[in-house]
């Protein structure tokens, strides 16, 4: 589950602040429950139990069903990521510009992949050749088992500008047949063959839909990524503000009329798990690949 500092969020908050509601989210995790397991397990009447079990399923952190007379509860998710106002005290100019998921330039993927837009699968899944379809451009969602897929970022810096940070925020996570919400995955992302760094992808989600994911998506397949921050800067790359690589802002040739962006899962990696892309109305943002260019006079 994505979620933001917002009042939409509330519930999600409140109902974690409670130790008893805590307790119960533990115990969920191991195993379903009834109300009548459940309120010997903490120790309160079945009344209190199940106000606070109401609480927890309105937050949508836990589902429960009917089985005769018993109310069986199981945890909804197992995953919240909280993404916080982001703020750069850079008094630097900036342009920016968002890619489409389908403009990519170049591929070379392996199974399983696919490509998907509003109204369904673009061409045939599995099949590496259909990622050359002239329909791939209206793709807002893209995954692959191995390899890498690239796309060309605009420089459009004039000589009298230098270039101080590039900074990339795109939606990502591992790729399973269907989904799997612990599934490891080694993602690298470069630029111009220069190393912003490897980020590990947990899992390729489906606990629960994704806010912008179209309804022909079934509930079991890939729903939502986490947005990730990737920056080059004067002192070296970061992934979300944490140290990433060595490579600078000084590497990077202002003289070319684009910059190679791309998305890869080496052979070499420890956990490959594959990449999962998600753009606009996908996934839990709904945005392509957007890339921020800091420059100074």
């Amino acid at each position: 589950m994505d979620i933001d500092v917002s009042d939409k969020s509330l519930p999600i908050f409140a109902a974690l602040d409670s130790s008893v509601r805590i307790k119960i989210i533990q115990l969920l995790s191991q195993q379903k429950m009834n109300v009548s397991e459940i309120s010997k397990s903490i120790g309160l009447s079945s009344p209190i139990t199940v106000s606070h079990l109401n609480k927890l399923e309105k937050a949508h952190l836990i589902r429960t069903e009917k089985k005769g007379n018993q109310r069986i509860a199981s945890l909804n998710i197992d995953t919240i990521n909280i993404s916080f106002p982001k703020q750069l005290y850079i008094p630097f100019e900036n342009w920016q510009v968002e890619i489409p998921v389908g403009q990519y330039t170049n591929f070379d993927v392996t199974p399983t992949c696919g490509l998907g837009g509003q109204k369904g699968f673009i061409g045939q899944v599995d099949h590496p050749s259909y990622f050359m379809d002239p329909k791939r451009y209206e793709a807002d969602i893209l995954w692959f088992g191995q390899g890498f897929v690239e796309y060309q970022i605009p420089n459009y810096l004039q000589n009298t500008q230098q270039l101080e940070m590039i900074e990339l925020t795109v939606e990502l996570s591992s790729e399973f047949p269907f989904s799997n919400n612990t599934w490891l995955s080694d993602i690298t992302v470069s630029i111009d063959n220069h190393e912003i760094g490897t980020w590990t992808s947990p899992g390729d989600f489906s606990d629960t839909r994704g806010r912008y994911t179209p309804d022909w998506v079934a509930d079991d397949m890939n729903q939502y990524g986490m947005l990730k921050t990737f920056r080059i800067a004067k002192q070296g790359s970061y992934i979300d503000g944490l140290a990433a690589s060595d490579t600078d802002i000084t590497m990077i040739d202002t003289e070319k009329n684009s910059w190679t962006l791309r998305f890869e899962i080496k052979d070499s990696a420890t956990n490959i798990g594959g990449c999962t892309i998600f753009g606009n109305k996908f996934g839990n943002h709904d945005q392509g690949i957007k890339s921020t260019i800091y420059f100074s006079k």
